[in-house]
């Protein structure tokens, strides 16, 4: 049987070192899979015209499975967010971020074990900006009935399979009737489907209060674009930050993996930076994609290596290098 092809993309600052690490760690896994690489985002937009080359998209065209590494962004200017072309390019609608409390990470937050499921495709996210005047800019936000009611379905039917007791819609619905009030309404409606699942609402700056204060009231969270962006990452500030967050952006057709985090150009090039988040998204990729027990190996050789704290990088409070840490976690597997 012939190993399956996935496509890569790597991006900038760390991103093309972290990718390369976590390959190595999938060869020393001997995970059965063969790859097209390529060299995506500002980098490759500066020399070549273009943030991803045609041949790139080509290959996730055929492969329908894309690992990417973190791509930069210019802020208030320049390019748009390669990440939201991609996600609207291959209707990449369900963006699942997990958050799980790791024994090996200190945190105030022990236990701690949220899943928010973002919409991805819509909101303001859409990048309708307009200029009306010297004075005066809007921004569209738009809601549809065809993408939330996916969105939300997934977000219960996960709760379904995985044996999840609850699912709570983010929504600012006081404030802005008709588009949230709009979300909400569906979610309610939705929810009668699956009476064995607890559901529950609450606005979007209630929700950021109650997640550092009492995170264990959340189970699975669902949320239009940009509260899914925000509320997110906070959740990754529980569980000891960004460098532990893995994501998954899933169509009916095609699925992207990805760090949550930046291209973080102030480490780049210094060989200390975290690979874990992209790490553990490949490996829900390797779930998506039917070979669980190698991510299991993965996961339970990278528990261990955190656990053991003797070799961290430094954002988990270590002194290690990249390499060292991988090194530790391919002696684990």
């Amino acid at each position: 049987m012939s190993n399956r092809t996935i496509t890569v993309f790597k991006g900038d600052g760390i991103g093309p070192a972290i990718t390369d690490h976590v390959l190595h760690i999938f060869e020393a896994a001997k995970v059965p899979l063969d790859y097209e690489i390529f060299n995506v985002g500002q980098a490759e937009y500066e020399r070549n015209g273009k943030l991803v080359p045609d041949e790139a998209y080509a290959s996730f065209d055929k492969t329908h499975i894309l690992l990417k590494s973190p791509i930069t962004t210019p802020i208030g200017k320049g390019f748009r967010s390669l990440n939201v072309t991609v996600r609207l390019k291959y209707d990449l609608y369900a963006n699942i971020r997990p958050a799980k409390y790791n024994d090996a990470v200190p945190t105030p937050f022990k236990g701690v074990d949220i899943v928010t499921f973002r919409e991805n495709t819509e909101d303001l996210y859409v990048g309708v900006e307009q200029k009306i005047d010297e004075d005066t800019y809007h921004a569209t936000k738009i809601i549809t009935r065809k993408a939330t009611d996916r969105i939300i379905r997934a977000a219960f039917e996960y709760a379904r399979t995985n044996s999840r007791k609850k699912v709570t819609c983010i929504h600012k619905a006081n404030i802005l009737k008709v588009t949230d009030g709009f979300f909400l309404d569906r979610f309610n409606t939705i929810a009668l489907e699956y009476p064995e699942i607890e559901h529950n609402d609450m606005i979007v700056d209630n929700v950021c209060m109650k997640l550092v204060m009492n995170p264990w009231m959340f189970d699975v969270m669902v949320t239009p674009n940009l509260y899914g962006d925000i509320v997110s990452d906070l959740t990754s500030g529980l569980i000891g930050g960004l460098g532990l967050l893995p994501s998954a952006n899933l169509g009916d057709d095609y699925a992207m993996f990805e760090a949550v985090h930046g291209s973080a150009p102030d480490i780049h090039g210094k060989g200390i930076a975290n690979p874990t988040a992209l790490l553990w998204s490949a490996c829900m990729m390797l779930e998506h994609i039917g070979l669980n027990d190698y991510a299991a190996r993965i996961r339970k050789a990278t528990d261990e290596t955190l656990a053991d704290k003797t070799c961290l990088t430094p954002d988990l409070g270590g002194t290690a290098t990249t390499r060292e840490y991988v090194d530790h976690i391919i002696a684990r597997l």
